[in-house]
Parts: structure tokens; C-alpha cells; sequence
């Protein structure tokens, strides 16, 4: 039973990678023979921080600086993208009601 077991688990095929472009790279490197290169992140974690403060913070304090008026203008544009009325209630669709003929 052990020799079965051992040799199922050579004849398992690697799991490919979704990524178009690393299924190719571990294509190659199953056909050289090498290892795909690791990719490392080159990015400043001292500006990662940063970039994530001040996004955190850029809503309010666009907000605190609108006018009244351009807020609730902004407000009436949301509202009518996500289909709300009047004191935030969905309007009746016509469909619901019922065609006039009925």
C-alpha cells in the first residue's frame, strides 16, 4: 500500500499558477530545468505608509471643506445613480404596479 501511496505522489502534477504571465515562466522553467526567479517587492515601505495616511485622511477633509449647497448637490447626484427618492425610500417601479390596463 506505501508503494501506491509513493507513487501517486510522484505522478501529482504541480499546481499552475492563474497568472498568465507566471504560467508561462513556470512553463519555461519546467523546461530548462530551473526554479522561477522570486519576485521581491521593491516598494518603500515608508511611502506605502505615507500614500496610506493621507488617503485615509482625504475624504474628510474634502468634506469639511465643501459648502453645504455642494454637498447636498452631490448628495442628489448619488442618490439618483443608486435609484433613491425623496427622504432615502426606493421609488415604486412601474413593473411592481402593474401595467394601466390591468
Amino acid at each position: 500500500m506505501a508503494l501506491v501511496e509513493s507513487v501517486a505522489e510522484e505522478m501529482k502534477k504541480p499546481k499552475r499558477p492563474s497568472d498568465p504571465n507566471q504560467l508561462a515562466a513556470s512553463i519555461v522553467a519546467d523546461a530548462t530545468g530551473g526554479k522561477p526567479a522570486e519576485v521581491k517587492s521593491e516598494k518603500n515601505p515608508a511611502a506605502v505608509a505615507l500614500g496610506r495616511l493621507g488617503g485615509l485622511k482625504g475624504g474628510h477633509a474634502r468634506a469639511k471643506k465643501l459648502s453645504a449647497q455642494r454637498k447636498k448637490e452631490i448628495e442628489g447626484r448619488r442618490r439618483r445613480r443608486d435609484g433613491k427618492g425623496i427622504n432615502g425610500l426606493t421609488p415604486p417601479c412601474r413593473a411592481r404596479m402593474g401595467s394601466p390596463e390591468d
